[in-house]
Order: C-alpha cells, then sequence, then structure tokens
C-alpha cells in the first residue's frame, strides 16, 4: 500500500490544531488479506482527525480506494452521493464495505479456531481478549460463545465464577 495524501491533516493544522498522531492509513486496492488492518486504520485516521459528518467520512474513505473492483465501487458510490435526493446512512455504508472487501476465509479460520481455542497456561485476561476477539470474528452468538468459554478457560476460574452467588452471577459474555 502506498501512502496516500493527509489533506485532512493539513486542514487540522491550517485551522490550529494539532497535527494527527494516527498515520494515514494509504490507499485499499482491492486486496482483500488487507482489509481488516485498512479498515481499522481509516477509522482511527477519520476519529482522531476528526471527521465527523456522514458525507465526509465516506467521502474520505472512497477517495482511498484505487485500482480494479475497489475503483468501480467508490465511483458507484460517488454517484450516489451525487444525487441531491440521495442521503447516505453511515451504518448501511459501513456494513456494505465490509461485506464486500472483508475476508471471507478469515471468518471461517475464526470459526474453526474459537471451537479449539483452549486458555492453557496463558493469563486470563489475555486468554478472555483473544477469546472475544475470535467471538467477534467468527460471529458467534451469545450462548454459544458462553458455552465454549466455559469449555475451553480453566476449570478452577469457571469454578469460581459459578460460585459466585446468583446476583453477581455474570449473565452475559461481556460481564
Amino acid at each position: 500500500m502506498s501512502t496516500a495524501p493527509a489533506a485532512t491533516s493539513a486542514v487540522n493544522e491550517s485551522a490550529g490544531m494539532p497535527k494527527s498522531m494516527v498515520p494515514d492509513p494509504g490507499w485499499f486496492d482491492s486486496d482483500r488479506t488487507k482489509f481488516e488492518d485498512w479498515w481499522r486504520g481509516i477509522r482511527l485516521f477519520l476519529k482522531s482527525n476528526r471527521v465527523n459528518g456522514t458525507d465526509d467520512r465516506i467521502t474520505a474513505i472512497l477517495a482511498r480506494l484505487r485500482g480494479g473492483v475497489t475503483e468501480i465501487y467508490a465511483q458507484k458510490k460517488l454517484d450516489e452521493l451525487d444525487e441531491e435526493d440521495d442521503t447516505q446512512d453511515w451504518d448501511n455504508f459501513v456494513k456494505e464495505i465490509k461485506t464486500t472487501f472483508s475476508d471471507k476465509s478469515k471468518a471461517a479460520d475464526a470459526k474453526w479456531k474459537i471451537e479449539i481455542f483452549k486458555q492453557g497456561k496463558r493469563n486470563t485476561a489475555d486468554f478472555i481478549i483473544e477469546f472475544e476477539a475470535l467471538a467477534m470474528k467468527a460471529d458467534t452468538d451469545e450462548l454459544h460463545a458462553i458455552f465454549l468459554l466455559k469449555k475451553n478457560a480453566q476449570q478452577d476460574i469457571i469454578k469460581t465464577v459459578l460460585g459466585y452467588p446468583l446476583m453477581a452471577m455474570p449473565e452475559t459474555l461481556k460481564e
């Protein structure tokens, strides 16, 4: 990925705001294996540069799509933005771009990995962080995630949690 121009940072500097500490994520060029990293980078970049308006965020993202299918997608979305009576919805745009460019094999891998992911001698906090990341990537439903957590975490930890009084017992994965 080459570096895309950081027009937003220049605008922020001229407005008297400090330069962004988050680097521009550069171009996305249709390589689905790199989409997840690029997507995280562009979200951080938009947030740190205070790009808040839906059309502004979508425009900034479309400006960084280059080559092949991504260029065609960007042109299609730009045409939609140009239509006067068409208002863009951020949540729909996010869902669409993720569906279009996400690496489907990563989700399949995560579904397989979460089924066999065991804590072993891992630190509990590290295990929980990795488990939650896998559960999110695998799009695992809450009940199945709790089942897998009980099955694959160290048993003494599960016994401790299940030994809580009913009022303090966690009922969701986040708890």
